[in-house]
């Protein structure tokens, strides 16, 4: 029997599990999934921790409780994959070989990468959120909150869902206003990018929300250092943003395993096809998520729509057939802006962020590009349907990986620009 083994039981590597479950032939594959964490987290939930509005309960479950039966599942550290060999080498010692190997690691934070960041001042006046633990802690800090120079930073990019760090600036405010701390206040946000955003039409929309918020911008800072002793971040050309409470976003990394295996770039990330979702190395390694390399979002709906390209192009692969080029970078998201509202955004490799309705042209019943309270709403609802649909490979009526353009109001340049 052939072997097909998943590396990482987070939201790629679970719903991988659950599509091949149904799909693979069970005669002669053998499924395992691997990952060395007991506790899955629903991490979209994390922005809404520090604020109270989600509790532990709401964002940690057990990772069994979503593998499918007919999965065999290895609770273990993963020392390397030696992929010459087609085998993966656990900490224990065992070995496992594979046909086919599905790498879903997924990223982490890495605090470590910026100097100075982890000293006097972390988990005091410096925080993350992207992080259970820095979540909960950030909690405790804005309970303690009386005001001053609060600070939501980036440290660079890529990073996992994009528009968090944008979200909990928004949130802030809110949050603070609702205190009467927000006149006691400054609030800035610290970006790497030239613009709140890294899509131009969208980086408008949402620049001109921070004015309208009197959220301070500080554009094109690209941090080399903290100095706790003065709480300020130095940028490599030397500017200063000081700080009482910084909310920061770290350099995020692909897992360390992959390093070890020297099977990433510089951040770990797996090169990938970005259309196939093959590893552009090894052709019986696939990858998935946000252990790919691919310039689409890190985020949960783009790990949902690649599994469904991944699920064909594995069927495709144990078969001997040619792959399909049918991931096109589709992403959607939820940003929170405040006061029960939020914004909608649809796009892929080839077209941004737009004005428009989804998933329903002229109907919606969702605004792209617009703040409305049903946004909000589908955001809240958004968690029941991780937990119930999306990590069981469910299928979500009218929601295609392929980006649908229809209901789209596309600016005239942009059309002219693809067929230049």
């Amino acid at each position: 029997m052939k072997q097909l083994l998943i590396l990482g039981a987070g939201t790629a590597g679970t719903m991988m599990a659950n599509h091949l479950r149904r799909k693979v032939d069970s005669a002669e594959w053998r499924l395992t999934l691997v990952d060395q964490y007991p506790k899955h987290y629903y991490q979209p939930g994390f922005l809404f921790l520090p604020f109270g509005l989600y509790s532990e309960a709401d964002v940690v479950k057990p990772k069994r409780a979503f593998v499918p039966r007919g999965v065999e599942y290895v609770e273990a550290k993963v020392k390397r994959i030696d992929a010459d060999q087609n085998r993966v080498l656990l900490a224990s010692g065992v070995s496992l070989k594979y046909d086919l190997l599905v790498i879903a690691t997924g990223a982490k934070t890495a605090p470590d990468q910026t100097e100075g960041l982890l000293a006097g001042d972390w988990r005091s006046r410096i925080f993350d959120f992207y992080t259970f633990e820095g979540a909960s802690a950030l909690h405790h800090a804005l309970r303690r909150w009386e005001g001053g120079r609060l600070v939501v930073h980036i440290s660079e990019m890529p990073i996992k869902c994009p528009v968090a760090p944008l979200e909990f600036a928004f949130l802030a405010d809110w949050w603070l206003t609702e205190r009467g701390l927000r006149d006691k206040t400054e609030l800035t946000y610290v970006t790497p990018l030239s613009g709140a955003f890294t899509k131009p039409i969208c980086s408008e929309v949402l620049g001109y929300l921070l004015k309208e918020k009197r959220i301070n911008v500080v554009t094109d800072f690209n941090i080399g250092s903290v100095d706790h002793e003065r709480h300020a971040m130095v940028s490599w050309d030397g500017k200063e943003v000081s700080y009482d409470l910084l909310v920061t976003v770290p350099t995020n990394m692909g897992d360390a395993v992959i390093e070890r295996s020297g099977l990433g770039d510089e951040l770990n990330f797996v090169p990938t096809d970005r259309h196939t979702l093959q590893s552009k190395h090894h052709r019986n390694i696939f990858v998935i998520g946000d252990a790919t390399d691919v310039p689409a979002s890190k985020a949960g709906s783009v790990a949902h729509f690649e599994a469904e390209v991944l699920t064909k192009n594995i069927l495709h692969f144990t078969r001997d057939e040619p792959l399909e080029r049918d991931f096109d970078g589709h992403a959607n998201c939820f940003i929170e802006s405040g006061y029960g509202k939020a914004f909608l955004l649809d796009f892929n490799y080839d077209l941004q962020p737009v004005p428009g309705h989804y998933p329903l042209p002229g109907i919606g019943p969702f605004s792209l590009l617009k703040e409305s309270r049903i946004n909000h709403l589908g955001k809240l609802a958004f968690r029941w349907i991780y937990w119930n649909v999306l990590l069981k490979a469910m299928p979500l009526p009218g929601i295609d990986h392929k980006m649908s353009r229809t209901g789209k109001q596309i600016p005239a340049d942009l059309l002219q620009a693809e067929t230049a």
